[in-house]
């Protein structure tokens, strides 16, 4: 079913907040740029990230224990391209940037101490091109008020997958 006229012009005329998403299982690891994410919880706290069926991290997510999110700020287009203009299934883009292993071996990027760690709870397939996956908060670094970096500044990374 296509989408209701406007459904696409409204979206973007929200411009969310990208963060990189990262997660491991089995000694494999993964992570990808990520518009669909939000709070799902006060208490306990929770958050949902949607992650595309077609990319290595869901792949990998099916199988992890932990997942961690990170903010990006306005400053890190190059990252941003990293993470969501390359498919992990030819590129190992955490061997690209700085990181070190979280709870259940989930890479931390040095490049993004504003993130959330938290233990899978709920995976949720709806049968769209993305499934939710909700986290149940573990652990949350922050850091001074930033800029975030904005899916309007995404606009000329081709992403590794298609939708």
């Amino acid at each position: 079913m296509p989408a209701p006229h406007g459904f696409s012009s409204l979206v973007a005329s929200m411009d969310s907040a990208m963060v990189v998403v990262t997660v491991a299982a089995d000694g494999e690891r993964a992570g990808c740029l990520v518009g669909f994410h939000c709070q799902a919880s006060i208490e306990p706290p929770a958050y949902a990230v949607w992650l595309s069926t077609a990319n290595r991290t869901w792949r990998l997510a099916q199988r992890a224990s932990h997942l961690a999110v990170h903010l990006l700020s306005e400053d890190q287009h190059e990252l941003a391209a990293l993470f969501g203009g390359e498919t992990g299934d030819d590129v190992d883009k955490l061997s690209q940037v700085e990181w070190a292993p979280g709870v259940g071996g989930v890479p931390l990027l040095d490049a993004c101490p504003a993130r959330l760690v938290g233990r899978i709870a709920e995976r949720v397939d709806v049968g769209g091109d993305h499934v939710c996956i909700v986290v149940e908060s573990t652990d949350v670094t922050t850091q001074p008020p930033m800029r975030p970096f904005r899916l309007h500044q995404a606009s000329d990374i081709d992403p590794g997958h298609p939708a």
